[in-house]
């Protein structure tokens, strides 16, 4: 399949591995392991079970009936916002945590930006009883204080990032180097379709579930089980990954992508990474890159804190330079306006994230029987002081 990671660790152009050294044998035992793990049927039963019984899966795949009046197509929405913990993050730690218990690994350690993921890896680690360091950008801390808490109560040591712009990037960085610095009994949980190869597949085959859901729930609501749109916000991209999953060799279902337009795509202040992105190595892989003239990385910047980072997983990378995917920025406006759209027309306070997802339904003028299937990521609970400054609630 074109769009499936080659047996290099490449999306097209896109991927590979650029480690240091000390990490080469780690990436080296996942790449050589991951695959005969995660087919090993006793993997499968605990992996699903777990999604069944604590996770809470399947999720709904809801009907949005005034959406849809509004605009004029039959919108569904993939209800990830009802996972246990509040987002699809937890799909991909339970399938890391296990992976890592098969590896023998003791230690668990993470980064995370809006805090889902940071909350999802503390959640399984106090599940299976491992200890557990969240790296948090400074200003993601302050901004995320709920899931701060949250990480903390489930047992985690949150590790705050006082380097460079003090988000999502800076986290990275530094659950780099603690993995540098504890290569032998350490497992770090990557929480999107980032970083070094295997990681992007290994977290795209986790998150699949989302779109192995859809596929049977439309056949049951619409005798299809082809959307004609997917619609998903991306940063690191690992819910549009999981959405975008089983449909990537389907080219008639048309897959979009939202990504943080912030104030505006030449404010310099945006996180528009397909747009103003160009080839480039973050942590260890080859994707689109925000950077200058000389390679340094420009940071981004967006009122989401799970869309603020300067990269693209690099399956979205090459979904967007081969045209397969359409990617739009949003403004924090249009994602604001629009999660109050949800509140106030369905009943369903959205992630911001998500709200950029939902911002793209004005862009695009739509059929009456198209159906679009919408990534609902999460919920907005950890946003509420974010809505509040913004509206003056």
């Amino acid at each position: 399949m074109p769009f499936q990671v080659n047996k290099q660790g490449y999306y097209g152009e896109f991927g590979g591995a650029y480690i240091p050294e000390m990490l080469y044998p780690n990436i080296e035992e996942l790449r050589r392991k991951y695959l005969s793990i995660m087919e090993e049927a006793s993997f499968q039963k605990e992996f699903h079970q777990l999604l069944r019984d604590y996770v809470g899966r399947p999720t709904p795949l809801y009907f949005a009936k005034r959406l849809s009046e509004k605009y004029q197509a039959k919108i569904y929405l993939k209800r990830e916002d009802l996972c246990h913990t509040g987002a699809h993050k937890v799909n991909n730690t339970i399938g890391q945590i296990l992976l890592a218990q098969r590896l023998g690994k003791k230690r668990i350690i993470a980064e995370t930006g809006a805090g889902q993921h940071g909350v999802a890896t503390a959640t399984v680690c106090a599940l299976m009883g491992l200890e557990c360091k969240i790296y948090m950008g400074e200003v993601d801390i302050e901004r995320q204080a709920p899931n701060v808490a949250r990480m903390k109560m489930l047992g985690a040591e949150v590790i705050p990032a006082t380097s460079g712009s003090k988000t999502l990037k800076d986290a990275t960085n530094e659950a780099l180097r603690d993995w540098i610095n504890h290569p032998e009994n350490t497992y770090y949980i990557i929480g999107s379709v980032v970083g070094p190869h295997p990681y992007p597949d290994m977290v795209a085959r986790f998150q699949s579930v989302i779109s192995q859901e859809i596929q049977k729930q439309l056949r049951e609501k619409e005798g299809t089980s082809n959307p004609h749109y997917i619609i998903a916000c991306v940063g690191g991209g690992s819910n549009a990954a999981g959405a975008f999953y089983h449909y990537l060799d389907h080219s008639k279902v048309v897959l979009i992508a939202s990504e943080a337009g912030g104030k505006g795509i030449h404010s310099g202040k945006s996180a528009a990474t397909t747009i103003l992105g160009k080839e480039g190595i973050i942590h260890g892989s080859k994707t689109l890159l925000m950077q200058t003239d000389d390679g340094q990385i420009t940071e981004p910047y967006s009122i989401s804190a799970g869309l603020d980072y300067p990269g693209v997983g690099p399956l979205h990378a090459h979904l967007h330079t081969s045209g397969r995917g359409k990617f739009h920025a949003i403004t924090d406006d249009e994602a604001m306006q629009a999660g109050l759209e949800l509140c106030q027309l369905e009943g369903i306070i959205p992630a911001i994230e998500s709200s950029h997802a939902l911002a793209v339904l004005d862009k695009i003028k739509f059929q009456k029987e198209d159906i679009v299937v919408l990534n609902l990521s999460g919920r907005g609970d950890k946003d509420l002081n974010t809505y509040i400054n913004y509206f003056n609630l």
